[in-house]
């Protein structure tokens, strides 16, 4: 029958894990990793923590393995520990989505509810290779940097007002960002339709990109 207190330590050590996703802005955390590595203030800054909180949910998710580390000087640099720990992240939310009520109204509530206005990553490929659309990147440069959709342009969606003259005025631009619960593109598609201009958003983004194991280009650092 099995030893109860090993089956009991084995499924604690299961637990840990769950433990370490039990917060939001852990999730949060995670959520900003799947783009690529970052140092501890460049996260608290991003997750708006201060860097004693940042750093402490930081530990946790290292002591259950979810990320790993390196040191640079003396800056400590996070990453997710592997692509899996970025398909936990994604399927946690797509279970919370389908069995858990409260999630839908907190995402409407977060990101609107203009879904029309969408494209799927295959519709995305196709277009883009036959050059119907601008692909158009609005996260941070620093995640553009660490890994993109081959030929998407990078403007920050907090530039985005005052360079969009920059995007051709004849094509239709499909902008995305983090994930699919990432605001940025949302709000670049509104203010692209405010300017008059032809705009869709991708459906998910960069770590659903990664997961479907599609092309990633980066730009190599100075």
């Amino acid at each position: 029958m099995g030893d109860p207190a090993r089956k009991a330590a084995l499924y604690d050590a299961f637990a840990r894990t769950g433990k370490a996703l039990s917060s939001g802005k852990r999730l949060e955390l995670l959520d900003l990793l799947a783009q690529g590595e970052r140092p501890v203030d460049a996260l608290a800054k991003a997750a708006g923590l201060n860097l004693t909180t940042a750093s402490a949910h930081l530990q946790t998710l290292k002591q259950a393995g979810l990320v790993a580390t390196r040191r640079d000087g003396v800056r400590i640099h996070y990453r997710l520990a592997g692509d899996d720990v970025a398909a936990l992240y994604a399927l946690l939310r797509q279970v919370a989505q389908t069995h858990q009520a409260g999630v839908e109204p907190a995402r409407t509530a977060y990101l609107g509810t203009d879904e029309a206005d969408e494209v799927d990553r295959e519709e995305l490929l196709a277009r883009a290779e036959a050059g119907e659309v601008v692909v158009l990147d609005v996260r941070p440069a620093e995640e553009y940097a660490a890994g993109h959709i081959p030929g998407a342009l990078s403007i920050p969606v907090e530039e985005l007002a005052e360079r969009i003259a920059e995007l051709p005025t004849d094509a239709e631009v499909v902008a995305y960002c983090r994930g699919a619960y990432c605001v940025l593109a949302y709000d670049a598609v509104r203010l692209l339709h405010a300017h008059g201009r032809k705009a869709l958003r991708l459906t998910d983004g960069m770590l659903e990109w990664r997961l479907a194991e599609l092309p990633v280009d980066s730009v190599a650092a100075a």
